[in-house]
């Protein structure tokens, strides 16, 4: 099992408490120093856009009760870039970059391009900047860079338009880091028929806006293209691209196989996905999966896993399990309330099966339960946790008595 860590960077009030941007920075960099040196492989890092609080004054907020920044981390180049230079070994993964802002795919894929060629310069480095890359974490955050809907008809087809969109963004960025030359009347139209939405309520919706915009052909709707552009070739050019790991944050199986048409491309998973798809996704993959990245594996989909541990040895291990489980529920409450005004005992009990929660020896037992031995696990130390020394104490507990721990009960040995 390989064992990485997910940092949030969110700076948001925890029991009255709200760092400063400075501290948050601060606190992170010990914390990924200290992964860096118990030995864990990567440091996935949420990427964000923009202020979480001034978007509760849109028209439609999708937030509006969160307090503070859902995050501070918005360029993973420049926070890679110092994470390198203060580490040994540890790689760096964004979680992930949004391909639809900032420019879009082309600007992405030279922001690619530029951070390998500067990073590869020394002849001995081997460890990869890990993009995570996706359509965005929410809309608001793609509207002020212009990808939001430009007519009626487009606004009733968003939800699936936007995957389209964002499919489109796929092929651009991932064959110009192919090395190739790209041009938009290269990329395949956009037409949406009644199998692209969920429902017959939302076709019959978007067939009347089409009607609106004086749309006749109403079972099959071509939309013009969002990115227009003339052969284009990104630069700089001669730049090790294995210092890259590409991973798709998306769940739909079309796009996985597609993006894997045109080079290896991982999949990026979160905790709170099924057995049911964590399986058929393992199964289809190994179908897949681009030839040049060799056989799939199942480390290549990396799993996001809320650590609540409490290891302090002042306390009896039945004081450390209470402790584990107030924090968690204290957290994962404050989270929901943040998303949605209000505690969902529902939802906190649900996102409290999806995390592990207590001793060295419970956490041990719940993640050789839950885990395959060879799947790659995110851990997630710092959730609504501005406790610096606390989250680094929980790092390395975990890498010193939950990880052998889980070895052993893997190998069927017990704690």
């Amino acid at each position: 099992m390989d064992h990485d860590v997910f940092f949030s960077i969110s700076q948001t009030p925890v029991d009255g408490q709200l760092p400063s941007e400075a501290q948050m920075w601060r606190s992170f960099l010990d914390q990924v120093q200290a992964a860096d040196a118990l030995g864990y492989g990567c440091a996935w890092v949420a990427m964000s856009h923009l202020s979480t609080q001034v978007q509760k004054r849109h028209a439609h907020p999708v937030v509006p009760h969160w307090q503070g920044e859902i995050g501070l981390n918005n360029d993973i180049f420049q926070l890679a870039q110092k994470v390198f230079a203060r580490t040994r070994r540890i790689e760096v993964g964004s979680a992930v970059l949004n391909l639809l802002s900032n420019g879009g795919p082309i600007a992405r894929a030279e922001q690619v391009a530029t951070f390998a060629s500067l990073h590869g310069l020394d002849p001995d480095e081997r460890r990869r900047l890990r993009i995570g890359f996706s359509a965005g974490r929410f809309d608001f955050m793609n509207r002020a860079y212009g990808v939001a809907p430009r007519d009626a008809l487009e606004a009733a087809a968003w939800p699936a338009l936007r995957g389209r969109i964002f499919a489109d963004a796929c092929q651009i960025f991932l064959r110009l880091l192919g090395g190739e030359v790209v041009s938009s009347d290269e990329i395949p139209p956009t037409v949406l028929g009644r199998d692209s939405f969920r429902g017959d309520a939302d076709w019959a919706a978007v067939q009347q806006a089409a009607r609106q915009v004086g749309r006749t052909d109403l079972e099959r709707l071509e939309f013009a293209p969002r990115f227009v552009f003339e052969p284009v070739k990104i630069i700089p050019q001669d730049w090790r691209r294995q210092l890259v790991d590409l991973v798709i944050g998306s769940h739909e199986p079309a796009l996985q196989e597609a993006v894997n048409r045109i080079r290896p491309v991982k999949v990026f998973n979160l905790s709170i996905t099924r057995p049911d798809v964590i399986d058929a996704t393992h199964a289809r993959m190994a179908r897949v999966y681009h030839p040049d990245g060799g056989p799939w594996q199942r480390g290549y989909m990396p799993r996001t896993v809320m650590v609540f541990l409490d290891a302090d040895p002042s306390r009896s291990p039945a004081e450390q399990s209470a402790a584990a489980h107030a924090r968690a529920q204290a957290a994962l409450g404050a989270y929901w309330t943040a998303l949605e005004g209000t505690i969902d005992p529902v939802k906190v009990a649900h996102a409290a099966d999806n995390a592990v929660i207590g001793n060295p020896a419970e956490v041990a037992a719940q993640v050789a339960a839950r885990f395959h031995p060879q799947d790659r696990l995110m851990l997630w130390f710092d959730f609504f946790d501005h406790d610096s020394a606390r989250v680094i104490a929980g790092m390395k507990a975990f890498w010193q008595q939950v990880r052998p721990a889980v070895e052993r009960l893997q190998a069927g040995q017990g704690v």
